[in-house]
């Protein structure tokens, strides 16, 4: 299976699973504000059990992939109206960042640190092979294929490097002989030429009409 890292180093691919909102209580109940939406910093802290200080900085490192998936900082008039139907305690200051579902699940796929969100990363590639994969097929590692393909390139690499070398050690033994061996050379190959399409006798091999005299010196019948 696809490592859950990749997640990590991938925006592309953090955006292509970026619906997948049902991966966060799959794995771990998540609260939400009383309007059913929304959740602090705080709260996004307690689902994945690690600090807030780590949720500022991955904020401050990715707030531009954070915004698009959700995550605001309300101020003034829109924090307050944020107040009135109760979402939010009394004393909460001048601003409140808040997150939606989608941006929680933005934030598991960029938190390192914390294993509820590894776990997020593990479900979300999990059910993405499920979802490509026919019934019945397993799906083939990635890993598989990446060390199959290093192979086949190393192999092409190496049968045309030694091609290439014997081209030009042949290359270079022709230029190594002198004009007068070079022509004998050529006019042995064109002897032999011949000699091979008539179909002319082979060493090693008896010649037929020896081997016709030999069966006939064989006695016949009882004769010794």
């Amino acid at each position: 299976m696809v490592h859950e890292g990749v997640l990590l180093d991938s925006q592309t691919l953090r955006a292509s699973v970026a619906e997948r909102t049902e991966a966060l209580d799959k794995v771990k109940a998540l609260s939400l504000l009383p309007d059913g939406t929304h959740v602090t910093t705080r709260m996004v802290a307690n689902y994945f059990e690690v600090g807030l200080k780590a949720i500022k900085s991955l904020i401050h490192d990715h707030r531009a992939e954070l915004e698009s998936n959700g995550y605001r900082v309300l101020t003034g008039a829109e924090l307050s109206s944020f107040k009135e139907p109760g979402c939010l305690p009394k004393h909460t200051g001048r601003h409140l960042a808040v997150f939606t579902r989608r941006t929680v699940l933005n934030v598991a796929m960029l938190l390192r640190d914390s294993v509820v969100a590894r776990h997020v990363r593990r479900y979300l590639l999990d059910a993405e092979a499920q979802q490509r994969c026919p019934q019945g097929v397993r799906p083939v590692e990635n890993s598989v294929i990446h060390n199959l393909v290093e192979w086949l390139d190393d192999r092409l690499e190496r049968s045309v490097a030694h091609q290439l070398a014997q081209y030009d050690a042949r290359g270079s033994r022709r230029r190594s002989l002198p004009p007068g061996r070079l022509h004998q050379r050529r006019q042995h190959q064109q002897q032999q030429r011949p000699e091979r399409r008539s179909g002319g006798p082979h060493r090693g091999r008896p010649h037929p009409g020896r081997a016709v005299q030999a069966l006939r010196s064989v006695p016949q019948g009882g004769e010794r």
